[in-house]
């Protein structure tokens, strides 16, 4: 268990490194607009995000 923990963790890390590493200046262009939405679009944009997750974990590990 804590091992597949572990990798998901590593493989999170390795997709949140692409964006940055290859292309910088939209990334930060892109955090600069997230940084302007209201903390409603925030929980909402989270909201769908954990659900979509919890989805996909349930389908695959189902």
């Amino acid at each position: 268990m804590w091992s597949d923990l572990l990798a998901a963790l590593a493989l999170l890390m390795i997709i949140e490194g692409l964006l940055p590493f290859l292309n910088p200046a939209g990334f930060r262009r892109g955090l600069l607009q997230v940084a302007e939405l209201s903390d409603s679009a925030l929980r909402g944009i989270g909201l769908f995000s954990l659900l979509i997750g919890v989805l996909a974990l349930w389908w695959i590990r189902g």
